[in-house]
């Protein structure tokens, strides 16, 4: 058990950090110090009150990322309830059905998405706040006038007549071992899931976070990845709000261009992503600029690449705001080529891997020790590993894992939670891997996504798309077994098409090169047979994974 009791945590923190930023909302003036966060919790604690909400109910909140997303958040942890937070991109059923699943009776939620909703399909919804202002626009008795600001400002003079002060700061009193959030997932492989997370679980990842030397008081940090997700919420909030860092929302779609605006705005301490935006920086920036028949010539004359590869990496770094520590890849798995390069060019990079059921994390190493084709060191103390093959450092197996960060189980699905755990209670994590002897963690690929060749030769999909993803004009793909060969789905990167003479007509014939050039890099069991375009993107998770289960029977 971890001897930090999460809750006290942010008590601890809020007294500590009380004169410093805590969240802000990029874009606007909007900026909360971590004293108007501690008021704001205190008055939607009596807002609570107010709703008869008891210790251990269920809080939903769904919503655009922003500093009330936040600070909903942590007045329901800290008033001892369990909050719920789902992801805006589910449709409404979805999140109706949640709602409803979670037995969740108090909703904070966007006005946009309350407007989507059915009231008659959550009943068991008592009452529910905008996340604009915390205005009520839905009480179960229709007496939405109780709970106007101006009550609970008067509630709040009549608690505080001197005005509230760090010392006013006291909250619930939860032991580690109790659930504090249910975290429903957003899989590649199947149906959600409500992932219960203790305040142990949650605090072995902060706790953890603290001892890296990364974050500090009065850092600078942005959040541009979804906070209802398990690793955002981590590193983007639990975190930051434990350490005293400041934390600026994006609060919108992270661009490439809107990214590296708010980069140079901010210029974050530390850069918490996913592959995606590294990736999409290396195809659209770096790749082109390499491929050019100068810097071609230049790359091969001894002790000139060192200089030229210096370079890039000086002006990556100012592109990404110039005084970050180090960049942080989790939430999928990052193309090879991507990292090898940057690597090569000693950018400060590193890759974690987690789960939700981990809340999330479960491996970890800093740039300086992190070995390009692995995820990083298991968690020292915290966690621990095993592969389920005879050779767990050269044979492939499944990643089962057990620790501090491991999940209760999922909310009230009694057969999945015994199907995910082994029957000496390990954590079956549906990846398969190896270790080495520093416990250094190794992914080849999803259990459920591995295809099977007719020799009897195992293929990782997801290998085969990251090389198929760095050859020209493809954005992404899918690769599939039809017939017991292997076919690979193929979205053209159209905007780099249109900015070229080639026609669209042309697709095919520069794919079909594309196929010769990637088997090259493939084993023979491996090779594509073809490549068939298709013509949309494909659906993806938050953590823009493809869910690739939606397109198993097509």
């Amino acid at each position: 058990m971890i001897k930090e009791n999460f809750i006290k945590l942010y008590e601890d923190s809020f007294r500590e950090h009380w004169d410093l930023a805590a969240l802000s909302d990029y874009g606007s003036d909007t900026t909360f110090y971590f004293k108007d966060v501690a008021y704001e919790v205190a008055r939607l604690h009596l807002l609570f009150k107010q709703c008869h909400l008891n210790r251990g109910d269920k809080i939903a909140l769904v919503g655009k990322d922003c500093a009330r997303w936040c600070i909903a958040y942590m007045a329901a942890i800290t008033y001892g309830a369990v909050i719920v937070p789902i992801l805006q991109d589910f449709n409404p059923n979805d999140i109706q059905h949640i709602i409803n699943h979670s037995d969740a009776v108090l909703l904070f939620v966007s006005d946009r998405i309350w407007d989507s909703l059915e009231e008659d399909k959550i009943p068991n919804v008592k009452t529910a706040f905008s996340l604009k202002d915390y205005h009520c626009i839905h009480h179960s008795l229709g007496n939405e006038d109780q709970l106007l600001s101006e009550t609970l400002d008067t509630l709040m003079k009549n608690k505080y007549p001197d005005g509230f002060t760090k010392e006013h700061i006291l909250y619930a009193d939860v032991d580690n071992s109790e659930v504090v959030e249910i975290n429903y997932t957003s899989g590649t492989t199947g149906f959600s899931k409500g992932v219960m997370l203790t305040g142990n679980n949650l605090a072995g990842n902060v706790v953890y976070a603290k001892t890296l030397d990364l974050m500090f008081p009065g850092d600078e940090e942005l959040c541009f990845l979804p906070l209802a997700h398990a690793y955002s919420c981590a590193f983007n909030l639990l975190a930051p709000m434990a350490i005293g860092s400041h934390v600026h929302i994006l609060g919108k779609l992270p661009s490439p261009k809107i990214l590296i605006k708010a980069f140079s705005d901010i210029r974050p301490n530390l850069i918490i992503t996913v592959p995606l935006i590294l990736e999409k920086m290396y195809k659209s920036v770096i790749l082109p600029h390499l491929n050019k028949r100068t810097l071609r010539l230049a790359l091969s004359i001894p002790l000139l690449d060192s200089h030229i590869y210096a370079q890039i990496n000086k002006r990556l770094v100012e592109t990404l705001g110039g005084r970050f520590c180090e960049v942080i890849v989790g939430g999928a798995a990052m193309s090879q080529d991507v990292t090898d390069f940057l690597c090569k060019i000693k950018f400060p990079v590193t890759i974690g891997y987690g789960m939700t059921e981990c809340g999330p994390l479960i491996s970890y190493s800093n740039h300086r020790f992190f070995e390009p084709t692995s995820c990083g060191h298991v968690l020292k103390d915290i966690m621990d590993v095993r592969i389920d093959s005879p050779d767990p450092y050269h044979q492939v197996g499944e990643i089962q894992v057990r620790g501090e960060n491991v999940m209760k189980g999922y909310y009230k699905n009694e057969e999945a939670t015994r199907n995910v755990f082994t029957d000496d209670g390990w954590l079956r994590t549906g990846d398969l891997g190896t270790i080495d002897e520093e416990k250094r963690i190794y992914i080849r690929g999803r259990n459920k996504t591995m295809i099977l060749s007719s020799n009897g030769q195992n293929i990782y999909p997801e290998e085969l798309e990251a090389k198929l993803n760095n050859m020209p004009f493809v954005m992404e793909s899918l690769v599939i077994q039809k017939n017991d060969k292997l076919v690979a789905w193929v979205y053209p990167d159209y905007d780099t098409v249109d900015g070229t003479l080639i026609h669209h007509d042309d697709l095919p014939m520069i794919m079909e090169q594309n196929r010769v050039d990637v088997n090259k890099l493939l084993a023979p069991y491996e090779h594509i047979s073809k490549i068939e375009l298709y013509p949309t993107a494909f659906e993806k998770t938050p953590k823009k994974s493809i869910k690739r289960y939606l397109y198993q029977t097509l």
